[in-house]
């Protein structure tokens, strides 16, 4: 699975793994892929900088990258107090009555909320990009659009490719304008925030917008035929996230929401804004189907929704309240029923890549060969066919 840019970036699969966990991204790096960490969850530098010394001893020498949460503009002056106090009323009642008609326990007296979005922030997402530009990442990506020209220029100037992901056409023009490295094309059937395309239609058509620029294809992609298929509509590889969810690298908090996602089918997430204010595709729970009913008050614009959210999340999470239990997937859920390590997936994916190229190299060897036919009506390459009348390859 090598293809120009993962030579380019010296790694054996054109694999790209996003997850907001250390070990798992050290081990996508160490199966030959690109460990891609998640940043939004620091609120700390000194805890950006402790996993990233982690991964650094822990990658062998080989290639790595960061995922930050930028907004293209910046606003000045605007804390965190600031946008708390925009969160109306009304919302904080909604949230503690579904709260309460879960039973969902407070958390203990002096414990702050442990899913703080803060990494939304502008100002603690540039002091992420501080601590990373100190270690030899190679790859920078944005899961908002293009960062701020003046982050572009900081990666380019520390030798470090620039990633962005982009839900249409329009925004990975935006996106090459904008000095980007690499487009992300994130299709509808993707876990987080996602547009309204989907990923077969959305690749091919952000490859002829950006050529020559190389176009990673994501979401729904968690085998090796998918990967196949990816390159195949002109993307230079792929990025997974919601399938390393489920490895055992991944240790999620909760063995109860490592239970749900093995057991969901791909009809078992929802494109919803109660988690963040941006549509976002997760598991679908009692949660999800309270802010989306319509006599709920709508989701509040990020990152107000986020903020408002944060500490019932904490508490859902803490206490494994079932019926709220979820997390950000994507439509690949359906497939991961199991749990294997990070080798063990990229086992599998190259053993689905190679089934597929086989395929493919079958069905082009047999239309080739009809061109060989004779002109007396009889067909070359008749050795080929087995003798119990089925067609050979299919």
């Amino acid at each position: 699975m090598q293809t120009e840019l993962s030579n380019r970036l010296g790694v054996e699969h054109a694999v790209f793994g996003f997850t907001p966990f250390p070990a798992v991204a050290a081990a996508i790096t160490r199966a030959g892929g690109f460990g891609v960490l998640g940043a939004v969850r620091y609120a700390a530098a000194d805890e950006l900088a402790r996993d990233l010394d982690w991964i650094e001893r822990h990658t062998d020498g080989k290639p790595y990258g960061l995922d930050v949460v930028m907004p293209a503009k910046k606003v000045e002056g605007v804390t965190e107090a600031d946008i708390e106090a925009m969160i109306p009323p009304e919302h904080r009642r909604f949230v503690a009555r579904t709260l309460a008609a879960h039973q969902v326990p407070e958390l203990p007296p002096g414990e702050a909320s442990g899913w703080r979005i803060t990494g939304w922030l502008e100002q603690v997402a540039r002091s992420q990009l501080d601590v990373a530009f100190e270690y030899p990442i190679k790859l920078l990506a944005n899961a908002l659009g293009s960062p701020p020209a003046d982050v572009v220029e900081r990666a380019h100037a520390h030798g470090v490719l620039v990633a962005a992901l982009a839900g249409s056409p329009r925004h990975a023009r935006h996106h090459r304008d904008a000095g980007i490295d690499i487009v992300v094309a994130q299709g509808y059937e993707a876990g987080g925030h996602t547009g309204e395309i989907a990923t077969m239609v959305l690749t091919p058509e952000v490859v002829r917008a950006v050529d020559p620029l190389p176009v990673l294809a994501a979401g729904g992609i968690g085998t090796g035929e998918q990967v196949a298929a990816g390159l195949a509509l002109g993307a230079q590889g792929v990025w997974l996230g919601s399938v390393w969810l489920t490895t055992e690298e991944a240790g999620l908090h909760s063995r109860r929401l490592t239970e749900k996602l093995l057991a969901a089918g791909s009809g078992d997430t929802v494109r919803s804004r109660a988690l963040t204010g941006k549509p976002a595709r997760q598991l679908r729970t009692a949660w999800t189907d309270a802010w989306d009913d319509p006599s709920s008050p709508a989701p509040l614009p990020m990152p107000l929704q986020g903020l408002l959210v944060a500490e019932a999340v904490s508490r859902i999470q803490k206490y494994e309240v079932e019926p709220l239990l979820g997390t950000p997937v994507g439509q690949i859920v359906g497939q991961m029923n199991s749990e294997r390590s990070v080798q063990a997936v990229f086992d599998e994916l190259t053993r689905g890549f190679e089934r597929a190229v086989d395929r493919i190299d079958r069905i082009a060897g047999r239309t080739a060969g009809r061109a060989d036919q004779r002109t007396d009506g009889h067909t070359a390459g008749r050795a080929d066919e087995p003798t119990d009348g089925h067609t050979a390859g299919l």
